[in-house]
């Protein structure tokens, strides 16, 4: 019998209280060091909805897992269909002002890296540099029987051509790309073989029941390790894929901070919760720091 991950999780009563001040955030930035650790909370001002804030998608919606995905062709053609809708809303998304601050962090040196759950590129796109990826990214494909990675943009096409015409209305797109769709709208779409073997194509992407790759866990850990602080940004910290950081730190004596509306599961672990909109948080942060949000790439 194959376990469903845990996609949810319910606060007890003695969490401690939210802060709505920023001090702490703002002294430690200050004193540089800073790792960053984001959550789909922090792309919800760019149009990207979260899983689990008010309005979240899990409210009516179940993500594809890895076991469903392996598990039999009807699977693959729904999220294929689906995902091919939703990743136009992906695209036109741009960084807000909480990307931009990270950014902005960064470059003035105030941050020793930065680990995002997000699978939507938008740190990146503001101007952050090495970025590490825990979940992965919906830019990339990659084969499940030879490896090979390709791009998104190029499935986009190859999809299209596939399909054409193929242009459902949504009921609502979700955090890891995927447009709601009903059986009807995707039974005739064709899913395309990977150009080299033709295996079958995945997203480059840690579905919900998969594993991040042991490589990439430890690179996080070693941060985790070296920085002075861990700022968590726009995460619940629900699955333990990023509470597993939180935990470390802890453990060596590092602070945790979090700025995040609703109560996380690693609260208990940290030195405080900062419970005010992560786009009007870090640009009071950032000007309190003297640290101007405008000054990052063209068009970020």
């Amino acid at each position: 019998m194959r376990m469903r991950p845990t996609l949810s999780w319910t606060p007890d009563g003695d969490l401690p209280p939210a802060a709505t001040d920023l001090e702490a955030v703002a002294g430690a930035l200050s004193d540089g060091g800073v790792l960053v650790l984001s959550g789909a909370g922090l792309s919800t001002e760019s149009g990207i909805p979260d899983y689990r804030g008010a309005g979240g998608s899990l409210s009516r919606h179940t993500p594809m897992t890895y076991q469903d995905f392996i598990a039999g062709a009807g699977a693959r053609r729904r999220y294929w269909a689906r995902s091919h809708l939703g990743r136009r809303a992906f695209v036109r998304a741009r960084p807000n002002a909480g990307h931009r601050a990270v950014a902005a962090f960064a470059r003035h040196g105030l941050l020793s890296g930065v680990i995002t759950q997000n699978v939507d590129g938008l740190h990146q796109a503001a101007g952050s540099d090495d970025v590490v990826e825990l979940h992965g990214s919906l830019d990339r494909v990659v084969c499940l029987s030879c490896g090979a990675l390709s791009s998104r943009e190029e499935l986009a096409a190859r999809l299209e051509e596939a399909n054409p015409g193929f242009d459902p209305v949504a009921s609502a797109i979700n955090p890891d790309g995927d447009a709601d769709l009903t059986d009807e709208q995707v039974k005739d779409f064709t899913v395309v073989p990977c150009t080299v073997c033709g295996g079958v194509l995945k997203p480059d992407v840690v579905f919900f029941g998969e594993a991040v790759p042991p490589q990439r866990v430890e690179h996080c850990r070693a941060l985790v390790r070296r920085a002075s602080s861990l700022l968590v940004l726009g995460s619940s910290l629900t699955v333990m894929s990023g509470l597993r950081f939180i935990r470390q730190a802890e453990r060596a004596g590092t602070p945790v901070l979090i700025i995040n509306r609703d109560p996380t599961r690693g609260d208990r672990h940290a030195v405080t919760r900062v419970a005010l909109p992560l786009g009007a948080a870090l640009t009071t942060v950032a000007a309190r720091l003297g640290i101007p949000l405008d000054d990052g790439p063209a068009g970020a």
